[in-house]
């Protein structure tokens, strides 16, 4: 460490030590290889602080005044790549004050005044989360979108409903979309709570027990898009439940985008041909030339376990502390970090698959109609039409089915001979819903696959998300 450090070093250490921390140290502690991404938040809040101070009397108006002006300038370094971070200061907040105070000098020591580190970071990483949950609702909402573009297309479309991934009953392309919607629509409101709980402001709690300077805390919260300041100041300082709950959120929401993503390396498997895939969102083989692999799909299929590792990391971080602040906590930030970018890579990319992925319709409706999938169909035909308790139209429905089987045909290719065979009071009208466009149209119950509701859900989602 050269001797410039060490000064600095001390320097921030108020001479409690006699010498700086030696390289092992320097390497565990300091944080400014990744909280330099505070540095926007950083400084916003201590704009917002020094006005404080100024407009309360605690420091000059003219030092609040060249404060303010000298961080806009620490900002415009930063932001234009002419910064030299300095490990030997540790964390975004001293190489902020440091060199706020080569740009003005001596006012830049009354920055500090009522405030703490611990208040500090806990502001910084407050607000940047915040900015996180608003971009995760903004990839949300584009995704969103992309669904519903799908979902409008294709509110006609059969193909076929899965349970235990075999083919179950027939439903539309549009309202398989519109389950993700809702789904995400799920996500939205998860980070939306997230944010209205996390939005109360830690400043001025300083390092764990309040401030004799008569501070206005109201007055900076507000500055800074707050609704409130944070009601106890231990609380204040020791709190990641904000970030916790942003990683809950961010957890859930690559859950789904990983299901989607299972289902379109299904889709667009040789086996089902559901999908294809645009070339923008695929890769080739490097010795199988017929290759296109869903490598987009898979990769975020993958993110759920950074992100998901991510939660349970600082779940374990916190789970033995006491209060107030402990130095623990600095390690609530880099995986955070990775979850944030791994959820909106995620999301940018899912929504650039939707958009540009096309449904092979005929493969759909040939797959839809396969698996004796109008099964309950006609089980429901013969219990509205004639009379028949619902566990005795299984039971015919299922000798029904057997029979085709048997013969190699499906439910719709049987003869009216070979179903009276097994039921003596069956119609020729039974064979109008055991087509699968009749199947999926008369499924109108509130929530159903009916293409019209799928029209009307599309309606009330576009409404929404205008």
């Amino acid at each position: 460490m050269t001797d410039q450090k060490k000064d600095a070093s001390n320097a921030m250490w108020g001479g409690r030590f006699a010498a700086g921390p030696d390289a092992i140290m320097e390497a565990i502690n300091a944080s400014i290889g990744y909280d330099q991404r505070f540095a926007r938040q950083d400084i916003e809040g201590s704009r917002a602080h020094a006005a404080m101070l100024g407009a309360k009397g605690i420091i000059t108006g003219n030092d609040a005044d060249a404060i303010r002006e000298g961080l806009l300038t620490v900002l415009s370094e930063i932001e234009g790549g002419n910064f030299e971070f300095s490990a030997a200061l540790e964390d975004i907040h001293m190489n902020v004050e440091a060199r706020l105070r080569e740009v003005i000098g001596e006012p830049a020591g009354r920055l500090h005044t009522g405030r703490s580190r611990n208040d500090q970071v806990a502001l910084d990483f407050r607000l940047w989360v915040r900015d996180q949950v608003d971009a995760a609702i903004d990839g949300i909402r584009a995704l969103q979108n992309a669904l519903l573009a799908q979902a409008e297309a294709g509110a006609d479309w059969v193909m076929p409903g899965f349970t235990h991934l075999q083919t179950a009953q027939p439903v539309t392309w549009g309202h398989h979309m519109l389950a993700y919607v809702e789904m995400l629509g799920r996500d939205v409101s998860r980070f939306t709570d997230a944010r209205t709980r996390m939005n109360e402001s830690p400043l001025g709690a300083a390092a764990l027990a309040g401030t004799s300077f008569d501070i206005d805390r109201h007055m900076t919260a507000e500055a800074l898009g707050f609704d409130r300041p944070s009601a106890n100041s231990l609380d204040a300082v020791s709190d990641r439940d904000f970030v916790l709950d942003f990683l809950n959120a961010a957890s859930i929401c690559a859950m789904h985008l990983s299901r989607l993503s299972e289902e379109l390396v299904i889709w667009s498997s040789a086996q089902f041909r559901f999908v294809t895939l645009s070339d923008r969102f695929s890769t080739g083989s490097s010795i199988m030339p017929q290759k296109k692999n869903p490598d987009a799909a898979e990769l975020i299929r993958a993110k759920i376990g950074r992100i998901y590792g991510a939660n349970t990391a600082l779940m374990i971080v916190m789970k033995g502390l006491p209060l107030a602040y402990s130095k623990d906590m600095q390690e609530d930030k880099e995986q955070t970090f990775d979850a944030a970018d791994s959820l909106m890579l995620a999301l940018a990319a899912m929504t650039g698959m939707v958009a540009d992925m096309t449904a092979n319709t005929p493969q759909l409706e040939k797959a839809a109609a396969s698996g004796f999938s109008t099964a309950t169909d006609l089980a429901d035909w013969l219990v509205r039409t004639l009379d028949m308790p619902f566990r005795e139209a299984h039971h015919v429905t299922g000798a029904l089915v057997k029979l085709a089987e048997d013969k190699g045909c499906d439910l719709p290719d049987l003869s009216l001979a070979d179903m009276t065979g097994v039921h003596a009071k069956i119609t020729r009208d039974v064979f109008d819903v055991l087509g699968v466009h009749n199947s999926v149209a008369s499924r109108t119950s509130y929530g159903g696959t009916a293409p019209d509701n799928v029209r009307a859900q599309v309606a009330l989602w576009k409404e929404k998300l205008a």
